[in-house]
């Protein structure tokens, strides 16, 4: 009989711990995702709407969470020539790059969340997929229960995404895309 009772108390107690954990949903309407993509002779900047996700927290801890990202909402912020803007758009959708035909979404997917020294502030490890292929980014990120944000950096080669890439095309001078690509993404709690 006292076995019984001490193995209902651990489930009991077991279950009081994991109860801690509250998933919280992303709004996407009050979240943002902007990117930066560089080349030798400039950048080129846009938008990437989020279609869902969530976050999780113990107590007030970010423990875990996931975002999901429409491609097919891509932007571009910095050309005003809507001719070129139509062109930089559907090159950046094609097959050359995100080939949002067959990849519409892409998704972050967190591995790993260490507590830093400074208020609310964490190192992430988690998984990142674009085009159906899958590799881990590491980032800072300052998160509550309200509002999260953070600034990645992904080599987009990883994802099966070299045009202009100098690792795969040594000889295209001032053609060159540089790999890495910069994302800040902002998420807000649905209230």
């Amino acid at each position: 009989m006292m076995k019984h009772i001490i193995l209902a108390s651990l489930a009991l107690t077991s279950f009081s711990l994991l109860a801690k954990v509250e998933k919280l949903e992303i709004d996407p309407a009050a979240s943002k995702l902007t990117y930066v993509g560089k080349k030798v002779t400039g950048q080129h900047t846009g938008e990437v709407k989020i279609s869902k996700g969530s976050l999780s927290f113990d107590n007030n801890a970010l423990k875990g969470g996931e975002i999901e990202v429409d491609m097919t909402t891509i932007t571009n912020t910095d050309l005003t020539d809507q001719e070129y803007l139509k062109k930089f758009i559907g090159h950046i959708s094609g097959d050359d790059f995100f080939a949002v035909d067959k990849f519409k979404t892409a998704k972050l997917v967190v591995k790993s969340v260490k507590k830093e020294k400074a208020a609310d502030t964490y190192k992430v490890t988690a998984d990142l997929t674009i085009k159906g292929k899958t590799s881990p980014v590491t980032f800072d990120a300052v998160a509550t229960k309200e509002k999260a944000s953070a600034k990645l950096v992904f080599d987009r080669t990883k994802y099966d995404i070299k045009f202009g890439s100098g690792k795969f095309f040594p000889s295209l001078g001032d053609k060159m895309i540089y790999d890495d690509v910069e994302l800040e993404v902002t998420l807000s709690a649905k209230k």
